[in-house]
């Protein structure tokens, strides 16, 4: 009939145009005229990283959108990182995260690898190159250093050897710990620093600490004066971009400090 006619041609040209403008969409895309991550959000310079100063992300300026996917260095090795990461881009990300390791990166008091401390684990470590090559395939990072990091990791990333002190209080604003996070921040962040999107790298947040909340068991009460002294210590090491935690709703129950 007549009508079953007309909504057979209408179905070839809706497919047509489909198939016009999927065609017209592919040389637009292979014709390299849509800029990189890099290029649209830092065209104009770089004045401001991450922002929340508003009910959305921007970033430099700019509305962005974090769509980010977990790759833990520490678990692949480094001659896979890039084609980790590439494939995290084709799937649409922007974005990736890790923890850093702090037992890695320290396996003994005042001994560290970052990438050249000749370890068994060296290779898995060059975290300065980790953040390039994120940045060469178009990612930024978000950094989560903890010094806990949980990741169902071995003592949630703390070093074995803390265990040895006659005094450690662990995740709190306990003297003897505070003292070796400071120090483990200082050599992390002496290498990472130069690669914050501000100054021209990757990192576009890091995260303090981990889920501090959940750490509530029996007389323990989270403090937020810890979370505030591990805060102090990023700005202290010069770190400028914007800084969170992952507190969970445990937070209104942490003691005030």
């Amino acid at each position: 009939t007549l009508s079953s006619l007309n909504q057979q041609t209408a179905k070839k040209m809706a497919l047509a145009v489909t198939l016009i403008l999927t065609v017209c969409f592919l040389l637009f895309v292979n014709s390299g005229s849509l800029p990189t991550n890099y290029e649209y959000f830092t065209s104009d310079g770089i004045s401001s990283g991450l922002s929340v100063d508003q009910p959305y992300f921007t970033l430099n300026g700019k509305n962005f959108s974090v769509y980010s996917g977990a790759m833990h260095y520490f678990r692949v090795p480094r001659g896979h990182w890039r084609d980790r990461m590439k494939k995290m881009r084709a799937a649409g990300l922007n974005t990736i995260e890790t923890y850093v390791a702090w037992n890695l990166h320290e396996p003994y008091s005042g001994v560290y690898d970052l990438g050249d401390g000749g370890t068994e684990m060296e290779d898995f470590l060059h975290i300065e190159e980790l953040l390039q090559t994120a940045q060469e395939e178009d990612l930024f990072v978000i950094l989560r250093p903890g010094p806990y990091i949980c990741a169902e990791y071995n003592y949630g990333g703390f070093p074995a050897w803390l265990l040895r002190e006659k005094t450690i209080g662990f995740r709190t604003n306990e003297a003897n710990y505070l003292k070796y996070v400071k120090r483990f921040f200082e050599k992390l962040f002496a290498v990472v620093n130069k690669h914050q999107f501000t100054k021209g790298g990757s990192v576009i947040a890091f995260q303090i600490e981990n889920e501090y909340g959940f750490a509530a068991y029996k007389d323990f009460v989270p403090e937020r004066a810890y979370l505030q002294s591990l805060y102090q210590i990023f700005l202290d090491n010069d770190v400028v971009e914007l800084l969170i935690t992952s507190a969970v709703h445990q937070w209104k129950e942490m003691k005030a400090p």
